[in-house]
């Protein structure tokens, strides 16, 4: 594609075959000749939305073609030559479960876990393959907040491990997958919570399927569900959760509840919501208003012009309106007629 930001790839080939690898965020194509000639190695990096968003495509020689597309709407995503993995990513949490948690309890001391957990979740030296989805289903389904020290969190998780290997020394591998899946801590849901979503028995996220985001929305407990509470985090990335947001959250910012829509029983009583707007201006009953003065007209036009300095004077519903000028003074808050 024209705007595509990645390189042009040097390869040509009258047929060819495209295999695929997957680590993390990252997918590697390897393109290999079905004849002679140099095969072509590319890595990518994220990639989401519509197919007319599409940065690079191989097209099958078929009529109609098809066609494998790279598609990266808000162009987050980039493609390399080689079949390098990016070197500031760490191993994958699907693939890679063990090097992924033994890289983190190992590193402990770096300074991305003086960040809250929320944060640190995203940084893909250590949680490579989380996203924020992901982040809050983890932490909602563990009951951790978002903004509890990252490093407080895992050091808890480290020293449990540590006390479960000297109680059972000689546990089994089937044994301690049974325990990880009956106890899951937070580097297990890492591995576990995503690949509930890849094994799903509805492709969640296969347009081949009309119902896949359905099921995706059906599958979330926590991220963008009603009634979950939102902060932005240091990054201004948006975390949802449950409960307190923890100690670590962002000063001067109010968590924000998305709305629960409920479906309106047409026998329950409507129940009576008192805001600021109705103590001001309370609606009218159901009997007809009391006829008003032209005089008692003009002195609660008064009345709102000097609370409401800078509202116009409007007529009251169903009377005439009254020819009154308002000639305001600078001062706010003032009015005269």
């Amino acid at each position: 594609s024209a705007v595509g930001r990645g390189p042009e790839v040097p390869f040509s080939s009258e047929a060819y075959r495209i295999s695929a690898t997957s680590r993390g965020k990252e997918l590697r194509l390897a393109l290999v000749p079905l004849g002679t000639g140099p095969s072509q190695d590319l890595v990518f990096r994220l990639g989401i939305s519509p197919p007319h968003h599409a940065r690079l495509r191989f097209r099958t020689r078929e009529n109609p073609p098809r066609a494998l597309c790279f598609i990266d709407a808000r162009r987050f995503g980039s493609w390399r030559l080689g079949d390098a993995w990016q070197p500031d990513r760490g191993p994958c949490v699907l693939s890679e479960y063990q090097a992924f948690r033994e890289n983190v309890l190992k590193n402990l001391d770096d300074k991305a876990f003086d960040k809250p957990i929320c944060e640190a979740l995203l940084n893909q030296k250590f949680f490579n393959g989380i996203g924020n989805y992901l982040r809050a289903e983890i932490l909602y389904r563990l009951k951790i907040p978002p903004f509890e020290k990252a490093r407080t969190v895992l050091e808890a998780l480290k020293e449990q491990e540590q006390a479960r290997k000297k109680k059972n020394p000689s546990l089994t591998l089937s044994k301690k997958v049974k325990l990880m899946r009956e106890n899951p801590d937070l580097l297990e849901l890492c591995h576990t919570v995503p690949m509930e979503v890849i094994t799903a028995e509805k492709k969640m996220f296969d347009p081949e399927h009309s119902d896949n985001y359905a099921a995706f929305k059906d599958w979330l407990q926590c991220y963008l569900v009603p009634g979950m509470s939102s902060l932005r985090d240091h990054n201004g990335r948006t975390i949802w959760f449950q409960g307190e947001p923890g100690p670590m959250a962002p000063k001067g910012q109010k968590s924000r509840r998305k709305r629960v829509q409920l479906k309106a029983d047409p026998e329950a009583p409507i129940p009576e919501v008192t805001t600021s707007a109705s103590k001001r201006r309370p609606r009218a009953a159901a009997n007809p208003p009391k006829p008003v003065t032209e005089e008692e007209e003009v002195a609660g036009r008064l009345r709102r012009g000097r609370s409401r300095g800078r509202r116009k004077a409007t007529a009251a519903p169903d009377t005439p309106e009254v020819p009154v000028k308002a000639k305001r003074s600078r001062r706010r808050g003032k009015g005269e007629a």
